[in-house]
């Protein structure tokens, strides 16, 4: 199978009459893309970022009817962009149930079948650490403005150690189990502790962005990725769940 990576540029290239069947585009930018007359059955695309913009197929905009869709499924996803402190505990907890469930669902899975990639993604256990990983980045380092090293069982994103990140301090291979369990388990506590008295005024504040420094954010927004990060790691969860699960 041919590999393009991130020193290959196929921008404006064109592919006519080509065979694509089969390929795996990921972490692609895939923005602007124009497909004509193309034979899609089967096809599964995963936009994290679809709100953004829009999806154009055979003319219409089907970003919304996804994210609808989402909502629909994932009952407490539509409260993820709350703007008052009332409204953003209300989402919280809404997490906080959907993770109950999904965390007992996995219980019941064979021993080991939490550390199991599905398709060479993240196992359940990485994206717990993964969002260990994006409280500490974007609730303890961008809004509380803890200077401290990460919890060593959070899991990076590929870029992180790409743009040239330690990733030395983070627990390489497996942990067990319980401990994932553990430091994910005082991550949620620490949203919740921190939205049971937030103000109006407080999430007004501003913070500088994790990632970019040159830019700025409001603790809410803050919030909002936190959020985010939430609901699209666990879509993530359940899908790999269902793969996992006996039968």
């Amino acid at each position: 199978m041919v590999t393009f990576d991130g020193t290959d540029d196929l921008t404006a290239a064109q592919f006519v009459d080509a065979d694509l069947t089969g390929a795996r585009f990921v972490r692609a930018r895939l923005a602007g893309v124009v497909m004509r007359g193309v034979d899609l059955p089967g096809a599964d695309i995963d936009a994290p970022w679809l709100t953004d913009d829009r999806l154009l197929v055979n003319g219409v905009d089907v970003a919304p009817y996804v994210e609808a869709e989402l909502d629909r499924r994932f009952p407490g996803r539509a409260q993820r962009r709350a703007e008052d402190p009332d409204g953003l505990r209300a989402a919280w907890a809404a997490v906080e149930r959907t993770w109950e469930a999904t965390l007992a669902r996995a219980a019941t899975l064979p021993a080991g079948a939490v550390d199991v990639q599905v398709d060479g993604e993240w196992s359940f256990a990485q994206t717990l650490r993964h969002l260990v990983f994006a409280t500490d980045t974007w609730l303890r380092r961008a809004v509380l403005q803890i200077d401290g090293p990460p919890h060593p069982l959070g899991q990076p994103n590929v870029e992180y150690a790409t743009d040239g990140h330690d990733t030395s301090v983070f627990t390489p291979g497996t942990p067990p189990y319980a401990d994932v369990l553990a430091a994910r388990a005082d991550r949620v506590a620490q949203v919740r502790d921190f939205l049971a008295d937030v103000t109006p005024e407080q999430l007004e504040q501003v913070r500088t962005n994790p990632w970019a420094p040159d830019r700025t954010e409001s603790v809410r927004q803050c919030v909002h990725v936190i959020l985010e990060e939430e609901w699209e790691h666990h879509r993530y969860a359940v899908r790999d769940l269902a793969r996992l699960a006996p039968g």
